[in-house]
């Protein structure tokens, strides 16, 4: 049976053509997107039935999973802000990367979107 619902890639934080276009700005190569992904729930899907807008997931599991990432993320960051040495940021971008992480996880967790539709 085939599955109907949007979900986000595995690797939320690395996902979509921005990661590509990143990496294709700095090392010059173009990486093609790929066919079949890994999501957030386990299951492997065709990438065009992913997104990495929070909104168009409509799979929950990827929608916790999303939620879980970014959040991780944004303690990551914090964490690492406060060890002497390691600080690439500014204590305002710094906290700007952070409060942009959370605002993302807490859209993953909004309702009015596609995810009403799951129950």
């Amino acid at each position: 049976m085939d599955d109907p619902h949007i979900h986000v890639e595995r690797k939320v934080l690395q996902a979509g053509a921005d990661y590509r276009n990143v990496v294709a700005s700095t090392l010059g190569l173009v990486a093609d997107a790929p066919t079949v992904v890994t999501t957030g729930c386990g299951v492997e899907v065709p990438y065009a039935m992913t997104s990495a807008r929070p909104e168009s997931v409509t799979c929950l599991a990827c929608r916790e999973h999303g939620h879980r990432e970014h959040l991780a993320m944004a303690d990551q960051i914090e964490q690492l802000s406060r060890m002497p040495g390691i600080a690439m940021l500014t204590a305002e971008e710094t906290a700007e990367a952070v409060r942009w992480l959370q605002d993302r996880a807490a859209r993953y967790r909004s309702s009015g979107g596609p995810e009403d539709q799951l129950g």
